[in-house]
């Protein structure tokens, strides 16, 4: 599990950093919004959490542009914002969970493990330019066309449209679709990935609908090409 940490306050940074370290979490911290936004789209987290009180780019703005991009990523918001009408304002704009400063570490800790659990929000139709997943029936289709998807493939492809142009990486998607008791070689993901391409050709996608960044991973053309 990666989890982006969003907070200008560097010594509640790092407390939160070494806890979340400390129970196998991988973390990544960003001390702005822009630097966060940076971050989301190259990678892929399980969770973010923000502060509402940022530089550059404050966590309400950022959460909305989460959302406005359709990244499902659960966000919890951390503030000193007590209000009714403040919690309000980050649930809609897209925040899953509210937390009010100071909290107790522990209960921030069980609050993050249930997220986890929950997973990112679920949606029963997903699309990318012409591409279509309904998650209901597991049928995929291209224009209309078809496409005859393995378990593992359509798996894979759901990851890419989730994340939208955020780059994942081969051991990223390795640790999102297989156990992490019989994990794959990165070269199984080459192979599917060369699957769902030769597939979404036979369904006259373009030969760059999943893109290679060198050296980083996989992520999907612009959805406005695609």
């Amino acid at each position: 599990m990666r989890i982006l940490i969003v907070e200008d306050d560097t010594q509640l940074a790092e407390v939160l950093n070494e806890a979340l370290s400390d129970r196998q979490y991988a973390t990544d911290v960003a001390g702005d919004g822009e630097t966060a936004w940076g971050l989301i789209e190259l990678w892929s987290y399980d969770l973010v959490v923000m502060d509402v009180t940022l530089p550059k780019l404050d966590g309400v703005s950022l959460c909305r542009r989460l959302r406005d991009r359709h990244l499902t990523t659960p966000v919890l918001m951390l503030t000193a914002r007590d209000t009714v009408a403040d919690k309000i304002i980050g649930l809609d704009a897209g925040a899953d969970d509210y937390v009010v400063k100071p909290f107790d570490l522990q209960e921030l800790m069980a609050r993050i493990r249930a997220m986890l659990r929950r997973g990112s929000i679920t949606t029963s139709h997903l699309t990318w330019g012409k591409l279509r997943l309904n998650s209901g029936t597991l049928e995929v289709t291209y224009e209309e066309e078809v496409l005859h998807l393995t378990p593992k493939e359509y798996a894979l492809l759901e990851l890419l449209v989730s994340s939208g142009r955020r780059v994942l990486s081969r051991a990223g998607i390795i640790d999102r679709i297989w156990s992490l008791e019989n994990p794959p070689t990165e070269e199984t993901v080459k192979s599917h990935i060369k699957s769902l391409r030769s597939k979404l050709k036979l369904a006259n996608a373009p030969d760059d609908f999943i893109e290679t960044v060198h050296g980083m991973g996989y992520r999907l053309k612009s959805e406005k090409e695609a």
